[in-house]
């Protein structure tokens, strides 16, 4: 087998296996959409106590049913920089984990930032830090409350194809509210599939002012 055979060989192994990967992936995700649970019961605690401790908890298919059982936030109340982490569920966590925190941007990612500019659109950025302590603030986005792309309801959306090339373009976040200090997110991109396979995140914590992105 020539030299250029066996690159191509391996690409479609490479391939071949992406796709059965993200195949398990929507099925962990689970069928048929919300169950009827609703937050507290599936986080086994009452809502209003839950932190992120209890959402690492949880398999995808329960982060998915949680996503279905709350609401967006208000447009108004989500303003400022907030806190940011991963949530490790499902076969393909450490892929996006790896692309978060080494390509999404510009060191690790440990943040997001809003801020409302009038009715129902806004504005944001993500916050990275380096191996340091070097804080940057970049990959910025529009938002909105509308309804999901992965169920029927509404959802605070975050949009990046207007500042954002390459896999980033693709790039849409849905946030929903858990409580006063604990939003779930779940991130999604065409490269991965798209909504039928998003990725899950959380930000938590009493939001700090807003500074602005990075000139």
């Amino acid at each position: 087998m020539s030299l250029l055979k066996k690159i191509f060989f391996g690409i479609g192994i490479l391939l071949l296996i992406n796709i059965l990967l993200m195949g398990v992936s929507i099925l962990q995700n689970g069928t048929g959409g919300w169950k009827g649970e609703n937050s507290s019961q599936i986080l086994g605690v009452a809502v209003e106590k839950a932190s992120v401790e209890d959402i690492e908890k949880l398999s995808k298919h329960q982060l998915m049913q949680l996503f279905y059982s709350a609401n967006p936030p208000s447009f108004l109340e989500i303003n400022g920089e907030y806190k940011a982490k991963t949530i490790p569920a499902g076969i393909l966590s450490p892929a996006a984990d790896f692309f978060t925190h080494n390509f999404f941007g510009p060191g690790r990612w440990i943040g997001k930032a809003f801020s409302p500019i009038k009715g129902n659109l806004g504005k944001g950025y993500n916050i990275f830090k380096d191996t340091g302590s070097k804080l940057y603030r970049t990959r910025e986005m529009d938002t909105f409350i509308g309804p999901s792309k992965i169920d029927e309801n509404d959802s605070f959306h975050i949009v990046y194809k207007s500042y954002n090339s390459g896999m980033v373009h693709s790039m849409h976040d849905e946030l929903r509210k858990i409580n006063e200090h604990l939003i779930i997110g779940m991130g999604y991109m065409l490269a991965g599939g798209g909504s039928i396979n998003p990725a899950p995140f959380v930000l938590f914590g009493k939001p700090t002012r807003w500074i602005g992105p990075d000139k």
